[in-house]
């Protein structure tokens, strides 16, 4: 046998143990992706999370207009309102169990401190483009519309859901956008 086999041959078994011997001197790096994994999915869930408390918010907003509009019958008002209360907190709650608040506050007095602080937002925006009295609910409809507007960005085209500006995901089915 000459040499130079001899070298090719070594060489060749050298490239298949390290070949074999890959996932063992790799384990740093599948826990290191394990726990990027991990994180993005966490990361999904909270920013489902986040979208639902938006969206329960903004029912809260629409039936509290409602209901001031007349729309809405008064006995069905407080039902309706306390059953997306209950929803409100639960999404809150979920949300607490993935990171504390820094605030004791219970997640009912937080959904309603969100609805006020939504209530203040429109009433500046209403006053500051300088509404009559007459026409301020039209403003406010205009308003509301804008804002939607400005948020959604289309939808998704696996599931077809509707999905916001800063979504990266689909929420529904994980879709990447």
């Amino acid at each position: 046998m000459d040499i130079g086999s001899l070298f090719l041959i070594l060489a060749l078994a050298l490239a298949v143990g390290l070949f074999i011997a890959r996932p063992f001197l790799n384990s740093s790096v599948n826990e290191a992706s394990d726990r990027n994994i991990a994180f993005e999915a966490r990361e999904h869930v909270r920013s489902a999370l986040l979208a639902e408390r938006e969206q329960v918010l903004d029912a809260l907003q629409e039936l509290d207009f409602d209901q001031a509009l007349g729309k809405i019958p008064a006995e069905d008002f407080p039902f309706q309102r306390s059953r997306l209360l209950a929803q409100g907190a639960a999404v809150l709650r979920n949300l607490d169990e993935m990171e504390p608040p820094e605030a004791e506050a219970s997640a009912e007095d937080r959904l309603e401190a969100a609805v006020a602080a939504r209530r203040a937002e429109t009433r500046a925006a209403v006053a500051s483009a300088n509404i009559g009295a007459g026409d301020a609910i039209e403003d406010q409809i205009a308003l509301r519309r804008r804002a939607r507007e400005e948020k959604s960005a289309g939808f998704c085209p696996k599931c077809g859901r509707p999905l916001q500006k800063s979504d990266r995901f689909c929420p529904k089915c994980g879709t990447a956008l």
